[in-house]
């Protein structure tokens, strides 16, 4: 009992082992095994269809009979048209690109029993090692799939547009032949006019700025037969992966978006203004090429004459004093075809983020505003001493200084140079307890160089002006002059030692006694002493430091003379 069980598991094994090394069994039909699946299949193999892929034929006992891999060349067909043997034909529906099968093939749909030459025999059984690379039909359009889109599209790509835009390009499966990242360079070029193949025509039409598309084209819209020569082989299908970054057509203007409005706007800006803004210059995909914030300082210019490329020239026209616009320009008004060379690509639509800071025109004048007080007896004129409080800013509001901060107030006499000529024109006219308000332009004010930490050059300055005192002046041309009529004996009365001559002492001590007693005045707001001092020289007119009678005059004797 026992042996007999032994000897009939030896007859076990020993089927088991002629079955698995026996010969080919005929085969009723196709017989299929997957060696490798993708994850994904978009799409499968259908009649009709046409198809690249490369094979290894062999016979069962795995011997080669034929490679397309040995020819360099993928097999190219249609399936279901009886252009291939019709097991092949058969097996190769449902087949997804990227995807390798085992396909084992009866004679009788091979080559029968008549073989194939003297390459395969009669009723020979056909294995292929099949990797599908590509499959298209004749019905088939451009395919597009969006993965991105940006939130905000106010344009899309029209016939006739230019567009720049980044790509990777690859066949059906996955294998790459070009990509503009790689070059580091976009690739530019008009839409819809036949400067692209078929396909990527159609594929780009209704593109956003910022959006990225697969685009699937077939072989017909594409490179077609022949392929391109090199990298792209004849009836490939393309996929493109595309990332716009611009778009503009020749016949665009610049656009203009306010997106902040000052409220009021007593000017806007004209052509020859000298204007002062801030801005962030951008891409049209947002990337960034320059700020005049990074360098900390306004960008200044003359506006509407050529001094900035005419895009913004055009966008800085009619501006309030605080705007802040968007200005998107075309290429054909900015930097052309060429850009920058640097930070500009070449047909590059640019984007101006702008901020106006001032702007005045060289033809401007001192604006003044004025609340006048009930009683305005006497008006300040040129000569007079005047005492006001102020506070100054730039146009945007920016501080520069103000005399409350220190509790006292400025004083000055008008028309001695004493400040700019745009406040000597603000004050002149002004009474005690008036207060104006001061629109100074640069060259009335600071001019191009400004003030070094403190006045931006080519500032337009703005000054709130209130009048606290006022004593007023002298004649034109006058730094003392007597109240009541002048003595006969001036010189002997100057003269207190006798001596026939006055020294610098007897001199000033002569003039302060007078201004003392209401008798003359000094110009106000100088230095007595210094005026004195002036006066005398002025006398002594053979600088020998005495004044004798016969070298002294009164100013109407020598009127060319700032002296008694």
């Amino acid at each position: 009992m026992i042996r007999l069980t032994v000897q009939m598991i030896l007859l076990a094994f020993l089927v088991t082992f002629v079955a698995c090394n026996a010969p080919p069994v005929p085969l009723d039909d196709i017989v299929i095994e997957k060696t490798f699946t993708p994850e994904r299949c978009d799409r499968m193999v259908k009649s009709g269809d046409f198809v690249r892929y490369h094979y290894i034929g062999m016979f069962p006992d795995g011997k080669k009979f034929d490679s397309s891999y040995d020819r360099g060349t993928t097999y190219n067909v249609f399936v279901g048209q009886k252009k291939l043997i019709a097991g092949m034909d058969k097996a190769l529906v449902g087949m997804c690109v990227n995807e390798r099968w085992m396909i084992k093939i009866p004679p009788q749909l091979a080559y029968g029993k008549d073989g194939y030459g003297d390459i395969i025999p009669p009723d020979s059984i056909l294995h292929f090692d099949v990797l599908m690379l590509d499959v298209w039909n004749t019905e088939d359009k451009v395919q597009i799939k969006t993965y991105h889109k940006p939130e905000s599209c106010e344009r899309t790509v029209q016939v006739s547009d230019y567009v720049r835009y980044h790509y990777n390009g690859t066949l059906l499966d996955g294998t790459l032949f070009d990509s503009s990242h790689t070059r580091m360079r976009t690739y530019d070029t008009y839409v819809g006019i036949g400067w692209l193949i078929a396909g990527m025509d159609q594929g780009l039409l209704g593109m956003c700025v910022g959006e990225k598309r697969i685009i699937t084209i077939p072989p017909f819209l594409g490179y077609g037969e022949n392929g391109d020569g090199s990298d792209i082989p004849g009836q490939a299908s393309l996929v493109f992966d595309v990332v716009l970054l611009d778009l503009h057509n020749p016949k665009d203007e610049i656009t203009v978006q306010v997106e902040n409005l000052p409220d009021p706007c007593p000017r806007k800006s004209e052509v020859g203004d000298f204007m002062r803004y801030h801005y962030n210059g951008s891409l049209l995909d947002g990337t960034f090429f320059d700020s005049s914030y990074s360098r900390n300082r306004t960008y200044d210019t003359y506006i509407g004459k050529g001094y900035v490329i005419a895009g913004m020239d055009q966008g800085l026209l009619g501006v309030c004093v605080g705007e802040r616009r968007r200005i998107v320009i075309p290429p054909h008004l900015g930097y052309g075809e060429e850009g920058t060379g640097t930070t500009i690509p070449g047909s590059a639509v640019l984007v101006f983020d702008v901020h106006i800071i001032d702007f005045h025109n060289p033809s401007d004048k001192v604006e003044i505003s004025s609340v006048k007080p009930e009683n305005c007896t006497y008006n300040a004129k040129r000569g007079d001493f005047v005492k006001y409080h102020y506070n100054a800013t730039l146009m945007d509001g920016t501080n520069i200084s103000s005399t409350h901060t220190y509790g006292k107030t400025y004083n000055v006499v008008l028309g001695a140079g004493q400040v700019v000529l745009g406040m000597e024109q603000g004050l002149i006219g002004m009474c005690v307890g008036e207060k104006r308000k001061l629109v100074i332009p640069p060259h009335l004010a600071y001019g191009e160089r400004g003030v070094d930490g403190e006045v931006p050059g080519s500032a337009v300055l703005v000054f709130d002006v209130e009048m606290v005192e006022m004593e007023e002046g002298l004649p034109d041309g006058y730094m003392f002059v007597w109240n009541n009529d002048v003595s006969p004996d001036l010189f002997s009365e100057m003269d207190k030692n006798k001596d026939a001559q006055v020294d610098s002492t007897e001199f000033s001590d002569y003039i302060l006694q007078q201004v003392e007693e209401g008798k003359g005045r000094l110009a106000p707001g100088f230095d007595p002493q210094r005026i004195i001092e002036n006066m005398y020289d002025n006398q002594d007119r053979n600088k020998d430091g005495r004044i004798t009678e016969d070298e002294f005059k009164l100013k109407a004797d020598e009127p060319t003379h700032d002296e008694l």
